[in-house]
């Protein structure tokens, strides 16, 4: 039964997987789907297609020879904040981690039916898409949701993932309140599982790298045992 397409406007992604069959398969679901797709077979040539034609949205790969996805990841991630999901055959939290450390904002293990994947790249693209307003602050804290930047007073801009995005505006709507970390869950990654609580945690040491004069002692973000997380502000 072919996959009826539900994009209004051929989103760009560039897909990296060194597996031809699968590259083949995930192509095809995907522009079945309505999606302009651009391939790469390993980490190189996902970077010179990046470099061409800037996608929308980046699937990798995190297994690809040199440079791995990982790589091709972070150097994706230092010029821009387009939406990133891994592909991993791995289930090792270490491996989920340095995945969330290298900027990516979501992953997907193997094997996976076309329709979860697709449905995966949806929810994804949904959660990073601009927010209503331009800019948000709370005391000194000041995140311009244009540019996904977060600026600490009159400070130079950081560039925020669209998960860091997310996750640190709603932590803004609520200053001084804490967030359940149920809530965050939900509101970042669209569901609440035991993998996803772990990686919730990488998520907020990378945020506190961003917010903190010292991330190991926060002042900022501060956790609420058992609880969540809640942002402090002058």
């Amino acid at each position: 039964m072919a996959i009826e397409p539900q994009v209004s406007r051929p989103l760009k992604v560039l897909i990296a997987d060194d597996d031809a069959d699968l590259l083949a398969l995930i192509g095809f679901t995907l522009r079945q789907a309505g999606y302009d797709v651009r391939t790469a077979h390993d980490g190189s040539g996902a970077l010179r297609s990046f470099a061409e034609e800037p996608p929308e949205f980046v699937l990798l790969d995190i297994n690809m020879p040199a440079p791995n996805g990982l790589e091709v990841c972070r150097e994706i991630r230092s010029r821009s904040t387009v939406p990133i999901m891994m592909l991993t055959v791995r289930d090792q939290e270490d491996d989920l981690v340095s995945a969330l450390e290298s900027g990516a904002d979501d992953y997907v293990r193997k094997p996976f039916s076309p329709r979860a994947l697709l449905a995966r790249i949806r929810a994804l693209v949904r959660r990073s898409e601009p927010m209503n307003a331009d800019s948000l602050a709370a005391g000194n804290v000041h995140l311009d949701l244009e540019q996904q930047t977060l600026r600490i007073g009159s400070g130079e801009p950081f560039r925020l993932t669209p998960l860091e995005l997310r996750a640190l505006h709603l932590l803004m709507t609520s200053p001084g309140r804490t967030v359940t970390a149920e809530r965050l869950l939900n509101h970042v990654w669209g569901r609440a599982t035991s993998r996803e609580r772990r990686t919730l945690k990488q998520l907020i040491y990378r945020l506190r790298q961003k917010l903190e004069h010292d991330p190991a002692t926060p002042q900022v973000l501060q956790t609420t045992p058992g609880a969540g997380y809640k942002l402090v502000v002058e």
